[in-house]
Formats: structure tokens, sequence, C-alpha cells
């Protein structure tokens, strides 16, 4: 072998050592990389956890509060169409008393103007007879 055999032997060689060199170090940094995803994996979880907790913690009572209003709505609902069945019967007792008592009150004008007018017959009758009276003793 030649003097510039070897010296290129060397070279490569070195390359070699540098590029395994190399490799280590980017095996050695990935595994420190690796072992630092992991760690913060754990803490967002850690940290996450809770929120998760509180956030089902909200849609519990969401759902239950939204069971409770529907709960509500349908009380509401009976009691106003209680309230309208009330409302018509009231107003249908209230019709047919005001027509009831029209009935009513047509009879007793209708009485009041019998009596009014047996009154003004007796008047027209006493009328006429005391102006017959008056001119007689009037001669």
């Amino acid at each position: 072998m030649t003097d510039w055999g070897v010296v290129f032997l060397g070279v490569i060689a070195g390359a070699t050592l540098a590029t395994a060199i190399v490799q280590v170090a980017v095996l050695v940094a990935a595994g420190r990389l690796a072992s630092r995803v992991e760690r913060a994996a754990a803490d967002v979880q850690r940290e996450v956890r809770p929120l998760i907790e509180h956030l089902d913690a909200i849609g519990r009572d969401a759902r239950r509060a939204s069971s409770l209003a529907a709960a509500q709505f349908e009380r509401v609902d009976a009691m106003s169409a209680d309230l309208a069945d009330r409302v018509e019967w009231t107003l249908n007792s209230i019709q047919s008393a005001a027509s009831g008592g029209v009935r009513e009150g047509a009879t007793m004008m209708a009485a009041f103007r019998a009596a009014l007018s047996v009154v003004r017959g007796f008047r027209a009758g006493r009328a006429r007879r005391g102006g017959e009276d008056d001119d007689a003793l009037f001669i």
C-alpha cells in the first residue's frame, strides 16, 4: 500500500468515527427528547384532568338544570291549560248568568211599565172624575 492509501484509509476511518459519534449523539438527544415529551405529556394530562372533570361536572349540572327546566315548563303548561279551562268555565257562567239576568231584567221592566201604566190609568181616571165634579159645582 502506498502512503496515500494509508492517508485515505485514515480519513475514511476518521469520517466513520465522526459519523458514529454524531449518530450516538443524535440517539442520546432523541432519548432525552422522548423522555421530555413523556414528562410533558404526563404534566399536560395531570393539568388537564381537573379541567376535564370540571367540564364533566358542568355537563352534569347543565343536564340536571335542563331536566328541571323541562319539568317546570310542563308544570307551567299544565297550569296555563287549567287556567284557560277555568277562565272559559267562568266566562260561560257569567254569560249564562248575564243572559238570565237580562231576561229577568226585561221581565221586571215589563212589570214596572205595567205598574206605571196602572198608576197613570188611576190618575187619568181620577182627573176625569175630578174635572166633572168641579164643573158641576161651578154652576
